[in-house]
């Protein structure tokens, strides 16, 4: 059988934590950001965790 292949897509937006978890970032912060405050853009730079409703999804393409 041919080895699986990760989503280029998933591999690029998500990476994993020690322990297991997904780790993403927040959309809303490529551009136009000159009419965002400074407290919205600040809160957008943090990573945030994955959902659990959507970690078998993206596992799936990270072929975990």
């Amino acid at each position: 059988m041919a080895k699986l292949k990760t989503n280029s897509g998933a591999k690029k937006r998500f990476t994993l934590t020690g322990s297991g978890k997904i780790k993403r970032k927040h959309a809303y912060h490529s551009h136009i950001l000159t009419k965002k405050t400074k407290k919205r853009k600040r809160n957008l730079d943090h990573f945030a965790l994955l959902e659990k409703a959507d970690q078998v999804r993206v596992k799936e393409m990270l072929v975990l």
